[in-house]
């Protein structure tokens, strides 16, 4: 049977736009849906891009108040520092124009030879997909399309309203104060930006701490700053209802068994309680497609029920981060277009938390890799506060913590500390190409930060020695024949 396409890809997220881009420069014929009227998806317009342009500028700021309370520079007549939140909405509406109008612009893929239809679609049946008034088969689909912010049925929150990732880029005016439901890395990165632009934050954790999904030592230290910048953070807490008075929003919150209880009153509430996958309207049903409310359900080939179609990205759930998207796009791709061999391998996945101190992990976590290894795990570990460079840039905050085999397998590494989203890459390179922990013991420019991977690594081998004493005293005897006949 002719179909007039190779690959129909629905949504033009950080996903779609992979497996478009590639599919189409691999002279493929390619339709590329997209239910809004912009591509780019969550990382360009509510994610990754417009998050990290506010982190830059609230970091700017608190250098400068450090900067100031170290005495090293005098605010001027006074009046200290006043930030101008109208040019902070600016500045990330630029980073957001510059790469819609290059990297992410529909031109750019129409150049490639993408057709693209900004309409919301839907499978009619097992091969057919309908958008824009007309019917399409293709030889294979991919589903893309993405996730949205998880809104908790808090009575009176649909009411009184309130900011999520979609929406508090749109703000022109900093809040004065702001209720942040959920301790992730969402709530985390945004509330340290607010709070750093001088928002007062209250920080709503359900668990014992924030970040639950971290190592828990590499969590605190990060708890420990947004502690120090000023946030209220109340753990074991859960929000609990909603309401409005004399302007204000009240948000009602208790203790997790339900015990105790008190308000907190803000100008706004910011959720980031989760995620949920983008699947409504999509007649996956009509398609033979199985889901379920986490999302698409695929097997390692990223293949659906349908075996003609494909999910990759946020939509599918697992590791919801666009680098992962790609990832995923990359393996869809090549089963698409030619034969479903390629898995999809989760063993090296690297993600990072950009708060400061940033938060960097990959692999296993201890408590992980002594479930499944038991004794035959070490822990190697250096404080960025005997890294040189740290010191110079008053960066000593944080650690390297690297989880190996007693034979030097690297099981997983979590970097809490300066740049550590960074510094995390050597790590994933030597876990992809299945070196040893000894590797990452190469010589490193001085002085960088990245001397606390070597130094952390090197850990490993005066453990070892440290164990062995047997070689310490064949060594003692050593030194001490030749030193008699020296």
């Amino acid at each position: 049977m002719t179909v007039p396409y190779d690959v129909v890809v629905i949504g033009a997220g950080s996903a779609g736009l992979v497996v478009a881009s590639a599919a189409s420069q691999l002279k493929a014929k390619v339709l590329l849906v997209e239910g809004s009227d912009r591509i780019g998806g969550d990382c360009l317009w509510y994610g990754c891009v417009p998050s990290k342009s506010l982190i830059h500028v609230a970091h700017t700021v608190h250098q400068i108040h450090q900067a100031a309370a170290s005495g090293l520079v005098s605010s001027l007549n006074g009046t200290g520092i006043q930030v101008d939140y109208l040019k902070v909405y600016q500045h990330i509406r630029s980073a957001q124009e510059f790469i819609a109008n290059h990297a992410d612009s529909p031109d750019r893929f129409r150049n490639l030879g993408v057709e693209i239809v900004f309409e919301k679609g839907r499978f009619v049946d097992e091969r057919t997909f309908e958008v824009g008034g007309r019917r399409v088969q293709a030889r294979a689909f991919v589903v893309a399309t993405g996730s949205r912010p998880l809104i908790p049925p808090l009575p009176g929150l649909a009411e009184v309203g309130c900011l999520t990732n979609e929406s508090v880029f749109d703000l022109t005016r900093l809040p004065k104060s702001v209720a942040v439901i959920g301790a992730g890395p969402i709530g985390c990165e945004l509330g340290q930006a607010l709070a750093r632009l001088g928002s007062e934050v209250s920080l709503i954790a359900s668990r014992d701490r924030i970040l639950p999904k971290e190592d828990p030592e590499a969590a605190q230290a990060v708890q420990h700053q947004l502690a120090q910048d000023g946030i209220h953070i109340l753990t074991q807490t859960r929000a609990q209802k909603v309401s409005l008075e004399n302007g204000e929003k009240l948000l009602y919150v208790g203790a997790k068994n339900g015990n105790g209880g008190k308000v907190i009153r803000v100008e706004e509430i910011l959720v980031a309680a989760g995620r949920i996958p983008n699947l409504e309207g999509l007649g996956l049903e009509a398609a033979g497609v199985q889901y379920s409310a986490q999302g698409i359900q695929v097997n390692a080939k990223l293949q659906t029920s349908n075996p003609r179609i494909y999910g990759c990205g946020d939509v599918i759930g697992g590791h919801q981060f666009t680098h992962v998207a790609g990832y995923e796009a990359a393996v869809a791709l090549v089963n698409a277009l030619f034969l479903p061999i390629s898995k999809a391998s989760y063993r090296v996945i690297p993600w990072a938390t950009f708060t400061e101190p940033e938060l960097a992990r990959v692999g296993l976590t201890e408590s992980e890799a002594q479930q499944r290894y038991g004794q035959d795990v070490m822990v190697l570990k250096h404080e960025f506060a005997e890294v040189d460079r740290a010191q110079a840039e008053a960066a000593t905050l944080g650690f390297a913590k690297l989880i190996c085999r007693r034979n030097g397998q690297i099981l997983g590494a979590h970097l809490v500390g300066s740049h550590a989203g960074e510094l995390i890459h050597e790590v994933v390179l030597a876990m992809s190409h299945q070196l040893p922990v000894s590797a990452l013991t190469g010589i490193h420019v001085y002085p960088t930060l990245s001397e606390v991977n070597a130094k952390a690594a090197l850990q490993h081998k005066k453990q070892k020695f440290a164990a062995n004493t047997r070689l310490q005293n064949l060594l003692q005897r050593f030194f001490a024949w030749r030193r008699a006949w020296s």
